[in-house]
């Protein structure tokens, strides 16, 4: 049986080839309030202030990390890729950019920006030996392809398919991992710059006789084999302004200022900054037509290993710009004006 293979085609007009992965403005944005007493995504595509609501919606997800909503009768074969790709359009994401193709993706009734999330998939296939894949459930936490030169802001994640019990997503937040640096070490850290890595992705490609989407994925900087990219260690979200720490335990290799050792530990340190303090981490548990909408630029989530069912879904990926650190930004409490946390026992 064939299949007829469709896209997700941008209307916006091409911008000069110096804009490319430059955001219109950096100057961050502010909640009105619109979405008030809205409860369904499919409310908001309907509206007639369906951008300004959408809009809104973009700064409280930039703002908290992730949202959810239960019960949604949004599907993603129809409006969540608009949703998702309006997101970036309407929080000032460059033109140039679009919603992401995951270089694994494969050929079928949906479009390619639309990756399936599925435990059906041998991922021992993107490793050269089953000895390397390690064993602890905290080696997952990541941000969605930060391997490419222009990553993701926004994502969202549909399950269709749910275990009984299990499955669970976690998500930790880069703005209060910051916010327990000292100073002079979060002065430190934002002098670096880390190397991000994917050719894993690549290696199961190759193993598994798949296709290979070689670009460009979504931008025209995105696009090649070597699925790798250079950004800072701290990160000024540009809808917010707001630092935040942007290493992350998947895709995070080597801090390039530092020796090699020097890299392992420090990455070792800011990896357990993330896992090791629960009270920064939010877990959802997926009922049917749940949907979660990520904050990418500042944020890390994992899935909780604790399944053997199926489960299965659609995630729609939006891609903001090549991202930079603002030595101007400030934290997310010192913007806010509250006290850091200084725990010191019960």
């Amino acid at each position: 049986m064939s299949t007829t293979q469709t896209t997700i085609t941008q209307t916006e007009p091409e911008l000069p080839k110096l804009s490319l992965a430059l955001r219109a403005s950096t100057q961050p944005l502010q909640p009105t309030g619109a979405l008030d007493g809205y409860e369904y995504l499919s409310d908001l595509l309907k509206a007639q202030n369906s951008d300004e609501l959408i809009r809104e919606l973009a700064i409280i997800v930039s703002q908290r990390n992730v949202v959810f909503f239960r019960d949604q009768d949004i599907t993603m074969k129809n409006k969540n890729w608009y949703l998702g790709n309006k997101l970036g359009i309407l929080s000032g994401r460059p033109k140039e950019s679009g919603l992401h193709i995951h270089p694994t993706t494969q050929p079928s009734e949906l479009p390619l920006e639309i990756h399936t999330i599925t435990n059906k998939k041998d991922k021992t296939k993107e490793y050269d030996s089953t000895l390397n894949i390690s064993q602890f459930a905290a080696s997952q936490w990541h941000s969605d392809i930060t391997f490419e030169p222009v990553p993701s802001d926004f994502a969202i994640l549909k399950i269709h398919t749910l275990p009984e019990v299990g499955g669970d997503t976690m998500w930790s937040s880069g703005y209060e991992a910051y916010d327990r640096l000292s100073p002079a070490f979060a002065k430190y850290l934002e002098g670096l710059t880390a190397l991000h890595d994917a050719q894993k992705f690549k290696t199961y490609a190759d193993a598994t006789g798949t296709q290979f989407n070689h670009g460009p994925r979504g931008h025209p900087d995105n696009a090649g084999d070597a699925l790798h990219a250079i950004h800072p260690v701290i990160r000024t979200n540009p809808v917010t302004g707001w630092k935040g720490l942007f290493v992350n335990k998947i895709f995070t290799k080597r801090i390039l200022e530092l020796t090699k050792d020097e890299s392992d530990a420090l990455l070792g340190y800011l990896h357990r900054l993330v896992t090791e303090n629960h009270d920064m981490a939010v877990r959802f548990r997926w009922e049917k037509n749940s949907v979660a909408i990520w904050a990418n630029s500042s944020t890390v989530h994992t899935v909780t290993r604790d399944y053997d069912a199926d489960r299965e879904g659609f995630r729609v990926v939006s891609l903001g710009e090549r991202p930079y650190f603002d030595p101007a930004s400030q934290s997310r409490r010192e913007a806010l004006g509250l006290k850091k946390r200084i725990f010191t026992g019960a």
